[in-house]
């Protein structure tokens, strides 16, 4: 195949980082500003720049490949269920993380939680749990890449390529552009992605004979497409995927300090009452086409990725290759963001509390800048040994964050929670979880069945639901049993409503 399809890709690439490039203009050399944009979001570029943060690899091609393979109910997980629970619980933490952060100038989770408990320990466990279930998201997004450059042009671009191209190009882009750029070209690739997106499905539908044809053709290949439930989409797996997801995205550090940046109440509270809609219009294209695809004659090498098969199947190469592109710049979005986070993490949280507290906000930046550049090669080597599917991934890292959200929802409503209620509700569930991700199950004899120990899910209920009850459960638990520190100040998040 030619290799026309990379050059529109990159032509594309090279379009934001131009975008980026004025964002460095505009903007100023201040850590305030590298991370959050100075506080200065409109409600476009908000919703946007947290809609695009979230189109990633999960979305665009994990979604897909899962529909394909088990049906278009996938919908119902990502676009209904986590749509509005996303949207409750924006409301629940971020309005109040917003409140606190604008009173208090916060800029990260770590820092908030660290300030009101007097707890350089418990800043230190935030940032170290949340760089670490960054990384392989970070991944996620890297191996996303390499599957859909490998597919789209036919193999002419190994997978290592593909992975390498867009690791370069975040590097380039978070060191140069700071929050501010990647909010501007969040928004533009929103707009553009929603805009491909529905005009490929108007175009394959056209050439099937329309929606009713594609349809019928899915449900005469899959019959159990046409039902809801059964096979993978069990209750249970629907709920724990619904509530991991949606509490865990609260908690990705890339959303969380999306929290922080709106230019004002009403701003944030226009987003969150949107957010509903704008998913709805992402996930059901995408995730319908992964589930048409079922039903044609098509054929999906292992690992590849099905949206870029059908679009090549099915559409001119030039407009599959704009798809793409546009599919891999939303990626970028994700991997720019989460860099961007994560290196204020890093810096904020961890260099600056025990390596240098008397670091200036530019020194800091240029810290940040470094360790995006560290970050993104450890995650770019890691991708090539291709650890799992995009969702064993992606679902990896959602749980982990997951947990993190029942003690800060605790912290931000419950003036009684101590220092030692947040870190053991923040510490024990993740040991816990991290020994069912890394140890293998076990399978042990009880009453005469077999149950497998540090399995990651019990009878259909993925474990990290009982881990979060978890959480929750020790922060109140231990908070009430412990006298808080005297340099605690439950006054910090102490704020009125707008």
């Amino acid at each position: 195949m030619s290799l026309q399809p990379l050059g529109i890709v990159v032509a594309y690439l090279v379009l934001a980082l131009g975008v980026g490039l004025v964002a460095y203009r505009v903007g100023g050399n201040d850590a305030e500003d590298f991370y959050l944009a100075s506080r200065t979001l409109g409600t476009l570029v908000l919703l946007f720049t947290t809609f695009a943060t979230l189109l990633s690899a999960f979305t665009f091609f994990g979604g897909p490949n899962l529909a394909y393979a088990a049906g278009p109910e996938w919908i119902l997980v990502m676009g209904v269920m986590d749509g509005v629970l996303f949207a409750i619980l924006w409301y629940v933490i971020g309005y109040r993380q917003w409140l606190i952060g604008r009173a208090r100038e916060y800029v990260t989770l770590g820092e908030m939680l660290g300030d009101r408990f007097a707890s350089p320990g418990l800043r230190g466990l935030v940032a170290g749990v949340s760089l670490l279930w960054l990384f392989p998201y970070v991944m996620l997004q890297q191996m996303g890449a390499g599957e859909a450059l490998r597919g789209l042009t036919g193999g002419a671009v190994p997978y290592w390529g593909g992975a390498a191209l867009i690791t370069l190009f975040m590097i380039v882009y978070v060191m140069l552009a700071g929050l501010r750029g990647v909010a501007w070209t969040d928004t533009l690739q929103g707009l553009f992605m929603l805009s491909v997106l529905w005009i490929a499905v108007v175009w394959i539908l056209g050439s099937l004979g329309g929606l009713g044809a594609a349809t019928r053709g899915m449900v005469a290949a899959n019959p159990e497409f046409a039902s809801l439930g059964g096979g993978l989409y069990t209750p249970q797996f629907i709920v724990s995927s619904a509530v991991t997801i949606a509490f865990g995205v609260t908690m990705f550090p890339q959303i969380n300090q999306r929290f922080f940046v709106a230019k004002s109440a009403t701003v944030l509270k226009r987003s969150f009452a949107l957010w509903p809609v704008l998913v709805l219009l992402l996930f059901v294209p995408a995730f319908m086409l992964g589930a048409w695809a079922a039903g044609l004659p098509i054929e999906v090498p292992e690992g590849a990725n099905v949206l870029s098969v059908l679009l090549s199947e099915y559409t001119p190469g030039w407009f599959a290759a704009l798809v793409v592109a546009g599919a891999m710049a939303a990626m970028m979005s994700s991997s720019d963001s989460m860099l961007l986070s994560g290196s204020a993490y890093f810096t904020r949280d961890l260099y600056r509390p025990f390596v240098r507290p008397e670091a200036s906000d530019r020194r800091e930046a240029w810290i940040a800048r470094i360790g995006v550049a560290v970050f993104a090669l450890l995650a770019f080597v890691a991708s090539l040994s291709r650890p799992g599917t995009l969702i064993e991934v992606g679902d990896t890292a959602f749980s982990g964050f997951a947990l993190l959200a029942p003690p800060v929802i605790v912290a931000l409503y419950w003036e009684a929670t101590t220092r030692d209620g947040m870190l053991v509700g923040v510490a024990v569930p993740q040991l816990l979880y991290l020994a069912h991700v890394l140890v293998p199950a076990t399978p042990v004899e009880v009453g005469g069945a077999t149950v497998s120990l540090l399995a990651r899910s019990y009878g259909g209920w993925d474990v990290a639901l009982a881990f979060m009850l978890l959480a929750a459960a020790l922060t109140v638990g231990v908070s009430l049993v412990s006298s808080p520190s005297i340099d605690e100040d439950a006054t910090r998040f102490a704020v009125g409503g707008d």
